[in-house]
Protein backbone atom coordinates (compact mmCIF):
# COMPACT_ATOMS: atom_id res chain seq x y z
CA UNK A 1 0.00 0.00 0.00
CA UNK A 2 1.20 3.83 -0.77
CA UNK A 3 1.89 5.53 1.74
CA UNK A 4 -0.19 9.33 1.93
CA UNK A 5 1.35 12.04 2.32
CA UNK A 6 2.33 12.97 5.57
CA UNK A 7 0.37 16.02 6.11
CA UNK A 8 -2.54 13.99 4.74
CA UNK A 9 -1.66 11.40 7.32
CA UNK A 10 -1.54 13.46 10.31
CA UNK A 11 -4.94 15.65 9.06
CA UNK A 12 -6.63 12.34 9.49
CA UNK A 13 -4.95 11.32 12.95
CA UNK A 14 -6.28 14.57 14.55
CA UNK A 15 -9.47 14.20 12.83
CA UNK A 16 -8.74 17.53 11.19
CA UNK A 17 -12.66 17.63 10.17
CA UNK A 18 -14.21 17.54 13.44
CA UNK A 19 -12.19 20.44 14.54
CA UNK A 20 -14.10 23.27 13.48
CA UNK A 21 -16.48 22.66 16.24
CA UNK A 22 -14.06 24.18 18.59
CA UNK A 23 -13.89 27.16 16.19
CA UNK A 24 -17.58 27.64 16.25
CA UNK A 25 -17.83 27.58 20.34
CA UNK A 26 -15.35 30.37 20.65
CA UNK A 27 -17.15 32.20 18.14
CA UNK A 28 -20.27 32.14 20.07
CA UNK A 29 -18.15 33.59 23.14
CA UNK A 30 -16.70 35.82 21.05
CA UNK A 31 -20.08 37.08 19.41
CA UNK A 32 -21.73 37.09 23.47
CA UNK A 33 -18.23 38.67 24.39
CA UNK A 34 -18.77 41.31 21.95
CA UNK A 35 -22.27 42.12 23.13
CA UNK A 36 -21.51 42.59 26.82
CA UNK A 37 -18.16 44.27 26.49
CA UNK A 38 -18.52 48.10 28.04
CA UNK A 39 -19.26 50.45 24.61
CA UNK A 40 -16.19 51.88 23.37
CA UNK A 41 -13.95 48.60 24.18
CA UNK A 42 -13.64 45.77 21.76
CA UNK A 43 -12.62 42.22 21.67
CA UNK A 44 -9.07 41.81 21.68
CA UNK A 45 -8.68 40.01 18.57
CA UNK A 46 -4.91 38.79 19.51
CA UNK A 47 -6.17 37.05 23.07
CA UNK A 48 -9.07 35.80 20.25
CA UNK A 49 -7.12 33.71 18.35
CA UNK A 50 -4.90 32.47 20.99
CA UNK A 51 -8.07 30.82 22.61
CA UNK A 52 -9.23 29.72 18.97
CA UNK A 53 -5.69 28.19 18.75
CA UNK A 54 -5.75 26.68 22.10
CA UNK A 55 -8.66 24.99 21.99
CA UNK A 56 -8.29 23.33 18.96
CA UNK A 57 -5.05 21.85 20.25
CA UNK A 58 -7.18 20.93 22.92
CA UNK A 59 -9.71 19.51 20.77
CA UNK A 60 -6.88 17.83 18.81
CA UNK A 61 -5.74 16.65 21.91
CA UNK A 62 -8.80 14.85 23.06
CA UNK A 63 -8.81 12.93 19.42
CA UNK A 64 -5.25 11.80 19.71
CA UNK A 65 -5.52 10.55 23.17
CA UNK A 66 -9.00 8.72 22.29
CA UNK A 67 -7.35 6.87 18.80
CA UNK A 68 -4.00 5.89 20.86
CA UNK A 69 -6.11 4.25 23.55
CA UNK A 70 -8.52 2.86 20.93
CA UNK A 71 -5.63 1.15 19.74
CA UNK A 72 -3.96 0.22 22.90
CA UNK A 73 -6.58 -2.04 23.49
CA UNK A 74 -8.08 -3.26 20.28
CA UNK A 75 -11.05 -1.28 20.09
CA UNK A 76 -9.64 -0.19 16.38
CA UNK A 77 -9.53 -3.62 15.07
CA UNK A 78 -12.91 -4.41 16.06
CA UNK A 79 -14.59 -1.46 15.11
CA UNK A 80 -17.00 -1.10 11.67
CA UNK A 81 -15.57 2.30 10.75
CA UNK A 82 -17.78 4.81 8.96
CA UNK A 83 -17.73 7.95 7.37
CA UNK A 84 -18.59 9.81 10.70
CA UNK A 85 -17.47 7.18 13.27
CA UNK A 86 -14.55 4.94 14.38
CA UNK A 87 -11.61 6.42 14.57
CA UNK A 88 -9.09 7.33 11.57
CA UNK A 89 -7.64 4.00 11.76
CA UNK A 90 -4.08 5.66 10.63
CA UNK A 91 -2.17 3.14 13.40
CA UNK A 92 -4.13 0.50 12.31
CA UNK A 93 -3.18 1.00 8.57
CA UNK A 94 0.91 1.63 9.63
CA UNK A 95 0.22 5.45 8.68
CA UNK A 96 1.67 6.47 12.43
CA UNK A 97 3.14 4.92 15.61
CA UNK A 98 1.57 4.66 18.50
CA UNK A 99 3.92 5.98 20.25
CA UNK A 100 4.37 9.57 17.96
CA UNK A 101 0.34 9.42 18.76
CA UNK A 102 1.31 9.79 22.54
CA UNK A 103 3.61 12.40 21.85
CA UNK A 104 1.35 14.73 19.48
CA UNK A 105 -1.41 13.76 22.07
CA UNK A 106 0.23 15.51 25.16
CA UNK A 107 2.84 17.95 23.07
CA UNK A 108 -0.81 19.70 22.19
CA UNK A 109 -2.54 19.45 25.59
CA UNK A 110 0.75 21.16 26.85
CA UNK A 111 0.62 24.13 24.73
CA UNK A 112 -3.03 24.25 25.08
CA UNK A 113 -2.71 24.20 28.77
CA UNK A 114 -0.01 26.82 28.43
CA UNK A 115 -2.92 29.40 26.99
CA UNK A 116 -4.78 28.69 29.34
CA UNK A 117 -2.52 29.31 32.61
CA UNK A 118 -1.87 32.45 30.30
CA UNK A 119 -5.20 33.82 30.54
CA UNK A 120 -5.71 32.29 34.20
CA UNK A 121 -2.88 34.79 35.14
CA UNK A 122 -3.62 37.97 33.04
CA UNK A 123 -7.57 37.55 33.32
CA UNK A 124 -9.24 35.92 35.90
CA UNK A 125 -8.62 32.45 38.53
CA UNK A 126 -11.83 30.86 37.15
CA UNK A 127 -10.42 30.01 33.95
CA UNK A 128 -7.75 27.82 35.99
CA UNK A 129 -10.84 25.51 36.93
CA UNK A 130 -12.10 25.70 33.41
CA UNK A 131 -9.34 24.77 32.08
CA UNK A 132 -8.15 22.09 34.78
CA UNK A 133 -11.71 20.47 34.33
CA UNK A 134 -10.85 20.06 30.23
CA UNK A 135 -7.97 18.39 31.15
CA UNK A 136 -9.19 16.12 33.10
CA UNK A 137 -11.98 15.06 30.55
CA UNK A 138 -8.81 14.69 28.01
CA UNK A 139 -6.90 13.07 30.04
CA UNK A 140 -9.47 10.35 31.92
CA UNK A 141 -12.01 10.29 29.01
CA UNK A 142 -10.91 6.78 28.35
CA UNK A 143 -9.49 5.31 31.03
CA UNK A 144 -11.92 6.67 33.58
CA UNK A 145 -14.75 8.64 32.30
CA UNK A 146 -16.18 6.05 29.79
CA UNK A 147 -16.02 3.35 32.43
CA UNK A 148 -18.09 5.48 34.84
CA UNK A 149 -20.68 6.84 32.13
CA UNK A 150 -19.35 10.14 32.35
CA UNK A 151 -17.95 10.52 29.07
CA UNK A 152 -20.91 12.28 27.26
CA UNK A 153 -21.90 14.85 30.08
CA UNK A 154 -18.23 15.67 30.39
CA UNK A 155 -17.40 15.96 26.79
CA UNK A 156 -20.70 18.21 26.70
CA UNK A 157 -19.34 19.93 29.27
CA UNK A 158 -15.52 20.66 28.30
CA UNK A 159 -15.90 20.77 24.48
CA UNK A 160 -19.61 22.83 24.62
CA UNK A 161 -20.42 24.95 27.41
CA UNK A 162 -17.33 25.33 28.71
CA UNK A 163 -15.41 26.55 25.58
CA UNK A 164 -18.32 29.42 25.19
CA UNK A 165 -18.42 30.12 29.04
CA UNK A 166 -14.14 30.38 29.11
CA UNK A 167 -13.85 32.28 25.80
CA UNK A 168 -16.51 35.09 27.55
CA UNK A 169 -15.03 34.76 30.41
CA UNK A 170 -11.38 35.28 29.46
CA UNK A 171 -12.38 38.40 26.71
CA UNK A 172 -14.78 40.60 29.24
CA UNK A 173 -13.64 39.83 32.68
CA UNK A 174 -11.03 41.95 35.06
CA UNK A 175 -8.31 39.95 37.45
CA UNK A 176 -10.43 41.38 40.71
CA UNK A 177 -13.97 40.68 39.83
CA UNK A 178 -16.26 38.61 41.74
CA UNK A 179 -16.85 35.25 40.45
CA UNK A 180 -20.68 35.87 40.73
CA UNK A 181 -20.57 38.66 37.78
CA UNK A 182 -19.19 37.35 35.45
CA UNK A 183 -21.37 35.63 33.63
CA UNK A 184 -24.73 37.44 32.65
CA UNK A 185 -27.65 34.88 32.39
CA UNK A 186 -28.35 34.90 28.62
CA UNK A 187 -24.10 33.87 28.22
CA UNK A 188 -24.52 31.03 30.61
CA UNK A 189 -28.22 29.61 28.87
CA UNK A 190 -26.80 30.02 24.94
CA UNK A 191 -24.16 28.11 26.23
CA UNK A 192 -26.06 24.96 26.86
CA UNK A 193 -27.69 23.83 23.96
CA UNK A 194 -23.89 23.88 22.55
CA UNK A 195 -22.85 21.36 25.58
CA UNK A 196 -25.75 19.27 25.22
CA UNK A 197 -25.33 19.08 21.18
CA UNK A 198 -21.97 18.12 21.65
CA UNK A 199 -22.78 15.12 24.14
CA UNK A 200 -25.57 14.06 21.59
CA UNK A 201 -22.58 14.44 18.58
CA UNK A 202 -20.50 11.87 20.63
CA UNK A 203 -23.41 9.54 21.72
CA UNK A 204 -24.99 9.38 18.39
CA UNK A 205 -21.25 8.32 17.16
CA UNK A 206 -21.15 5.65 20.01
CA UNK A 207 -23.88 3.34 18.31
CA UNK A 208 -21.89 2.01 15.62
CA UNK A 209 -18.97 1.37 17.92
CA UNK A 210 -20.77 0.07 20.58
CA UNK A 211 -19.61 -3.36 20.40
CA UNK A 212 -16.06 -3.14 20.18
CA UNK A 213 -16.14 -0.56 22.80
CA UNK A 214 -17.73 -3.12 25.16
CA UNK A 215 -14.80 -5.72 24.63
CA UNK A 216 -12.58 -2.78 25.21
CA UNK A 217 -13.69 -2.22 28.56
CA UNK A 218 -15.89 1.03 27.99
CA UNK A 219 -19.59 1.13 29.73
CA UNK A 220 -20.67 4.50 28.16
CA UNK A 221 -24.34 4.98 27.59
CA UNK A 222 -25.22 2.93 24.60
CA UNK A 223 -23.89 -0.01 26.61
CA UNK A 224 -25.27 0.54 29.96
CA UNK A 225 -28.51 1.52 28.24
CA UNK A 226 -28.60 -0.79 25.22
CA UNK A 227 -29.35 1.10 21.77
CA UNK A 228 -33.39 1.39 22.46
CA UNK A 229 -33.40 3.74 25.34
CA UNK A 230 -29.92 4.98 23.78
CA UNK A 231 -31.61 6.60 20.86
CA UNK A 232 -34.76 7.55 23.42
CA UNK A 233 -31.85 9.69 25.16
CA UNK A 234 -30.92 10.78 21.52
CA UNK A 235 -33.66 12.32 21.24
CA UNK A 236 -34.82 13.65 24.74
CA UNK A 237 -31.61 15.59 24.17
CA UNK A 238 -32.37 16.70 20.81
CA UNK A 239 -35.89 18.03 21.96
CA UNK A 240 -34.17 19.79 25.09
CA UNK A 241 -31.26 21.52 23.15
CA UNK A 242 -34.02 23.67 20.89
CA UNK A 243 -36.60 23.78 23.50
CA UNK A 244 -33.82 25.91 25.13
CA UNK A 245 -33.28 28.09 22.11
CA UNK A 246 -37.31 28.58 21.58
CA UNK A 247 -37.83 29.65 25.17
CA UNK A 248 -34.93 31.84 25.50
CA UNK A 249 -36.47 34.86 23.13
CA UNK A 250 -39.82 33.89 24.83
CA UNK A 251 -38.56 34.71 28.26
CA UNK A 252 -37.05 38.13 27.35
CA UNK A 253 -33.60 36.60 28.20
CA UNK A 254 -32.02 36.90 23.96
CA UNK A 255 -32.77 38.36 21.18
CA UNK A 256 -35.43 36.88 18.67
CA UNK A 257 -32.69 36.02 16.10
CA UNK A 258 -31.87 32.96 18.57
CA UNK A 259 -33.91 31.63 16.30
CA UNK A 260 -31.70 31.27 13.52
CA UNK A 261 -30.82 28.44 15.49
CA UNK A 262 -33.84 26.50 14.74
CA UNK A 263 -32.95 26.65 11.26
CA UNK A 264 -31.84 22.81 11.30
CA UNK A 265 -35.00 21.55 12.84
CA UNK A 266 -35.70 19.63 9.52
CA UNK A 267 -32.19 17.85 9.48
CA UNK A 268 -32.29 16.82 13.29
CA UNK A 269 -36.27 15.72 12.63
CA UNK A 270 -34.38 12.98 9.49
CA UNK A 271 -31.46 12.28 12.44
CA UNK A 272 -33.85 11.62 15.41
CA UNK A 273 -36.99 9.48 13.59
CA UNK A 274 -33.90 7.07 11.79
CA UNK A 275 -32.13 7.02 15.04
CA UNK A 276 -35.31 5.74 16.71
CA UNK A 277 -36.48 3.42 13.80
CA UNK A 278 -32.78 2.13 12.67
CA UNK A 279 -31.28 1.85 16.01
CA UNK A 280 -29.53 -1.63 15.73
CA UNK A 281 -28.85 -1.42 12.14
CA UNK A 282 -25.35 0.42 11.52
CA UNK A 283 -25.61 0.86 7.87
CA UNK A 284 -29.21 2.51 8.15
CA UNK A 285 -27.99 4.82 11.02
CA UNK A 286 -25.19 6.41 8.93
CA UNK A 287 -27.28 8.86 7.64
CA UNK A 288 -28.52 9.97 11.11
CA UNK A 289 -25.28 9.99 11.89
CA UNK A 290 -24.65 12.79 9.14
CA UNK A 291 -27.38 14.52 9.77
CA UNK A 292 -26.45 14.81 13.22
CA UNK A 293 -23.42 16.41 12.37
CA UNK A 294 -23.95 18.83 10.07
CA UNK A 295 -26.79 19.71 12.98
CA UNK A 296 -24.12 20.54 15.52
CA UNK A 297 -22.43 21.94 13.36
CA UNK A 298 -24.92 24.73 11.84
CA UNK A 299 -26.92 25.17 14.74
CA UNK A 300 -23.53 26.55 16.83
CA UNK A 301 -22.84 28.64 13.60
CA UNK A 302 -26.34 30.39 13.46
CA UNK A 303 -26.16 30.29 17.29
CA UNK A 304 -23.31 32.89 16.99
CA UNK A 305 -24.08 34.92 13.85
CA UNK A 306 -27.46 35.14 15.74
CA UNK A 307 -25.67 36.76 18.68
CA UNK A 308 -23.29 38.63 15.77
CA UNK A 309 -26.38 40.44 14.15
CA UNK A 310 -27.76 41.73 17.46
CA UNK A 311 -24.98 44.40 17.64
CA UNK A 312 -25.99 45.49 14.15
Amino acid sequence: MQHPNKVVVWLNQIRANFLVLAVLLVLIGIALAYKYLPAGHSVNWVDASLIIFGTVLAHASVNLFNEYSDHLTGIDKNTKRTPFSGGSGMMNSGFTEPSSVLIAAIATLLIAGSIGIYFGIVVHWTLFVIMLTGAFSIVYYTPLLTKLMLGELFSGLTLGTMVVLGTFIALTATPGQPWNTLLPIEVIMISIPPGILTSLLLLLNQFPDSEADKQGGRKHLVIKLGYKNAAFVYAAGVVATFLIILILPLAGISSYWLYLGLLPLPVIFIATKTTLKFYNNVDKLIPALGANIVTVLLTDALLALAIFITLF
